[in-house]
C-alpha cells in the first residue's frame, strides 16, 4: 500500500515592533512616527525597516539549498494595508510572491495584525476581523484576524481507505495583538480575558459545524503561558505547541526585559489537528544577526529598532519570531 503524501507547512509569528509608514492618519495617534515626530520617522529609515523584517521573514525559510519561503506569516504591530503592499510588493520580500489579509482596527495608534499567505500552499476562501468589546475604563485595541482556507499538496492515493481520505485539509487561522500590560497586568487583564472569551466563543462556532475542524491561533497575547487568558483556550482543547520553543542561538523567550528571556507570542493548535499532524519543530528564530549584546545584564537580546528614542540602523524588532513547521 502507498503512504499518505503528506502536506509540509512552515508557520512563523512575529511581531515587527512598531511598523509604521511615514504619513499622519488623521484619525490616529500615530504622530511620534510622522516628519517631526519624537522618533524622527522618515522614509530613509521606513524603508530600511521595511527591508530588514523582509530580510528575517526570508532567513526563517532556511539556508541554501535548503531554503524554503515560509507558507504563512503571522505579523503583528504592522499599521495599515500600505505597509503590508510595501513589505510584499516593493521591498525585498517582493520575489517571495507573498498575498495578504490585514486587519483595519480601531485602535488608537492604528496598530493593526496580518497574515501573509503563500498562493502556491494556501487557498483562502473567507477573512474578517473580530471587534473586540472594550471592559469600562478601556480605549478600543486591535481586532482579531480570521482566515479560513485550504492547505494545498495534500495527496491521498488511490490506494488509500475513503476514512484516511476524509481528513481535511480546510484550516481556520485566528491571529490575535491582544491589550498591552500598559496599565499594569492585574488591572488590565480583565481586557485579554475579554479576548480570550471572544476567541473561545469562536471556536465553539467553527466546531458546531465542524467538530473536528483544524484551528490554529497565534500572536502577541501579552500574557505568558501560565496566565488565565491563555488558559481558557487550553480549556477549549486549544493546545499551545511553542510552549517549550527556545532559539538555537540561546534565545530563552521571544523578548528579553532587564535581562529576563520571556515569551508573549504564542502559537496554538486544536487538539483535533495536533491528532492527524507531526510537528518537525517549533523555535524561536535567533540567527546571531538578529540579536545584539546586552552589556548590563550579559549575554543577548533582540535588536530592536529603537530603544528607547534612540534609532538602531541595524535594528529589526524588540521580539523574535517563531517559527513551526509541520507535517500535515
Amino acid at each position: 500500500m502507498l503512504s499518505l503524501l503528506l502536506t509540509i507547512f512552515t508557520f512563523v509569528e512575529f511581531n515587527c515592533e512598531n511598523l509604521f509608514d511615514t504619513r499622519h492618519d488623521s484619525l490616529k495617534n500615530d504622530m511620534e512616527y510622522c516628519a517631526g515626530g519624537a522618533y524622527h520617522w522618515d522614509s530613509k529609515r521606513y524603508w530600511r525597516k521595511l527591508n530588514n523584517i523582509g530580510k528575517e521573514i526570508v532567513s526563517t525559510g532556511g539556508e541554501w539549498q535548503n531554503w524554503q519561503a515560509p507558507d504563512l506569516v503571522a505579523l503583528v504591530e504592522v499599521e495599515n494595508d500600505s505597509v503590508l503592499f510595501d513589505l510584499t510588493q516593493r521591498s525585498l520580500l517582493r520575489t517571495v510572491g507573498y498575498k495578504y489579509f490585514v486587519t483595519n482596527s480601531p485602535d488608537q495608534r492604528g496598530i493593526d495584525v496580518a497574515l501573509l499567505y503563500h498562493p502556491y500552499s494556501f487557498a483562502p476562501d473567507t477573512s474578517y476581523s473580530l471587534r473586540i468589546t472594550p471592559p469600562e475604563g478601556f480605549g478600543p485595541t486591535r481586532d482579531v484576524l480570521y482566515v479560513r482556507g485550504r492547505m494545498l499538496g495534500t495527496s491521498y492515493p488511490d490506494s488509500i481507505a475513503p476514512d484516511a481520505k476524509s481528513k481535511s485539509d480546510e484550516l481556520h487561522i485566528f491571529v490575535v495583538h491582544a491589550p498591552s500590560r500598559r496599565k499594569g497586568e492585574k488591572a488590565s487583564e480583565p481586557y485579554r480575558l475579554e479576548v480570550a472569551s471572544r476567541l473561545c466563543s469562536s471556536i465553539d462556532s467553527i466546531r458546531a459545524i465542524s467538530p473536528d475542524a483544524n484551528i490554529f491561533i497565534t500572536g502577541d497575547f501579552n500574557d505568558y503561558s501560565d496566565n488565565r487568558s491563555l488558559l481558557m483556550l487550553a480549556e477549549h482543547s486549544m493546545v499551545e505547541v511553542s510552549k517549550d520553543a527556545k532559539g538555537t542561538n540561546g534565545a530563552l523567550g521571544t523578548y528579553r526585559y532587564k535581562g529576563e528571556w520571556g515569551s508573549l507570542d504564542h502559537i496554538f493548535f486544536s487538539q483535533s489537528f495536533l491528532n492527524n499532524s507531526k510537528i518537525d519543530y517549533c523555535c524561536i528564530h535567533d540567527l546571531p544577526f538578529l540579536t545584539e549584546e546586552e552589556p548590563k545584564f550579559g549575554g543577548v537580546r533582540p535588536a530592536r529598532t529603537y530603544r528607547g528614542y534612540k534609532y538602531n540602523y541595524n535594528g529589526f524588532s524588540d521580539h523574535l519570531p517563531l517559527v513551526l513547521r509541520f507535517e500535515y
